[in-house]
């Protein structure tokens, strides 16, 4: 993944949320273990149950020494209302190290729990940016022209006009941020590439982007995410979700044809071997894992979610994400 790939350049610090994400608190520690070994530069503020981190950790005896854990006993369910989360778990493992970017002691903070709980922790404790109404959760995808972002991928359901033109700036200067592209462009997702076509509110955004500063292309459609038509696509949360887990789905769905279709026949295992090396190719370009950790733009400091369902090589790509992140901000600081 485009961001696992960088190395931060300076000592960073990052608070971890250990129970959240289905496989927590193993695939936590093992995914921070994965990130401190690709980068020493790592140290690591861990909040969570003594009695059940403490002796994962202690498997990691290397990362122990780059490690603090802070115990509480209150974490946030996969089930909670995000309403919940915040008046009634106070002092969880969410808020502790969202509370730690806030403070300073932290550089960025991550979490694979509850997206809801997690954006609405992060919010009450960061802020949003001045000019920003409403944070985005942002995220790589591949592409064969390279790297895209799509924003919002959740966080906000219904969004108007000002909200789109904001993510369009929101997601620019991040994708100029992490690859160094002065002048990333930016496409509105809609039903249609025409004008007048999808709802108001686009049609709106669209036209004040027109005559705005980014490297504005217009509306894209659904086929051109995958195609990297643009470097940026801008949507609502509810459409930017819903088009992430099409896309997941789909390719899901092509792994299963593909392994049925080689179970079924001697040449078919024959064909497989020959074209291993491509595959395994193919593989590392589109493993969701390695463009795991979606970051949310427009808070006052660097907080990002990971996938709930991966794995320890996906947790540690979202705490690379973090760390490139937070380091290209203390680098332009």
């Amino acid at each position: 993944m485009l961001l696992a790939k960088k190395t931060s350049t300076k000592a960073l610090t990052l608070a971890v949320d250990g129970m959240g994400g289905d496989h927590a608190p193993a695939s936590v520690l093992a995914g921070m273990d994965k990130a401190f070994k690709a980068n020493p530069n790592l140290s690591f503020l861990l909040f969570g149950p003594e009695s059940e981190l403490a002796p994962l950790l202690v498997k990691y005896p290397k990362l122990a020494k780059v490690t603090t854990l802070t115990a509480t006993d209150v974490v946030v369910l996969a089930t909670d209302k995000p309403t919940d989360a915040l008046r009634r778990k106070r002092g969880s493992s969410m808020h502790l190290a969202a509370e730690a970017v806030k403070s300073g002691a932290a550089d960025a903070a991550v979490s694979a729990g509850n997206t809801g709980a997690w954006m609405a922790i992060a919010t009450l404790a960061l802020r949003t940016a001045a000019g920003i109404d409403r944070p985005a959760i942002a995220s790589f995808m591949p592409s064969p022209k390279g790297p895209v972002v799509m924003l919002d991928m959740g966080a906000n359901i219904q969004c108007d006009a000002n909200n789109l033109v904001q993510f369009a700036g929101l997601g620019a200067a991040f994708y100029r941020q992490v690859t160094g592209v002065q002048a990333p462009t930016v496409g509105v997702l809609n039903i249609g590439s025409e004008d007048g076509k999808g709802k108001p509110e686009l049609n709106d955004a669209h036209a004040t982007l027109k005559t705005g500063s980014l490297a504005y292309h217009g509306f894209v459609e659904g086929n051109d995410i995958m195609q990297g038509t643009v470097q940026v696509v801008v949507t609502d949360g509810f459409t930017g979700n819903v088009a992430l887990k099409a896309i997941e789905g789909a390719a899901k769905g092509i792994k299963t044809f593909f392994t049925d279709a080689v179970k079924r026949s001697v040449l078919g295992w024959i064909g497989m071997l020959i074209a291993a090396p491509v595959l395994l190719g193919l593989k590392k370009k589109v493993d969701p894992r390695l463009y795991n950790g979606a970051v949310f733009l427009g808070l006052n400091g660097v907080v990002v979610k990971s996938h709930g369902g991966t794995d320890a090589t996906g947790f540690a790509t979202a705490l690379a994400v973090a760390a490139t992140v937070a380091n290209d901000r203390k680098v332009s600081s």
